[in-house]
């Protein structure tokens, strides 16, 4: 009867860990009395995979973060904020998924460099 908590992307590299759980709505954010807001849903479901993962026996010495990544909109806000909970990274940004597969390539890589400090030989 429990629904299978499964996150959309796992990434790992040496002791760390990044889960992402992609996003699309019409709208990225909510209006709470004028002041935009995160889908509340959304940071309590990646923030569940994280601690679920990070108490997990095989990843007890390891860094885990999570990344909640939601398709641009055509809103005049665009959520893109990294924040700790509970000793975890958590961020959240958006994708341009309209641009050419390369620049949508190019961003992904992006994210992966600036998270795990790597860098994609691109020759």
């Amino acid at each position: 009867m429990l629904p299978l908590m499964k996150s959309d992307i796992m990434l790992s590299y040496k002791d760390e860990y990044l889960i992402i759980d992609a996003k699309y709505y019409g709208k990225t954010v909510q209006n709470f009395y004028n002041t935009p807001k995160m889908h509340s849903g959304n940071l309590y479901q990646i923030y569940t995979y994280v601690k679920n993962l990070d108490a997990s026996s095989n990843t007890k010495t390891k860094k885990v973060s999570g990344m909640l990544l939601y398709a641009k909109t055509d809103e005049a806000v665009t959520p893109h904020q990294t924040f700790q909970m509970s000793g975890n990274k958590i961020s959240i940004t958006t994708l341009e998924l309209s641009e050419e597969f390369s620049k949508i390539e190019e961003e992904l890589k992006k994210i992966i460099e600036e998270h795990f400090e790597v860098s994609f030989d691109n020759k």
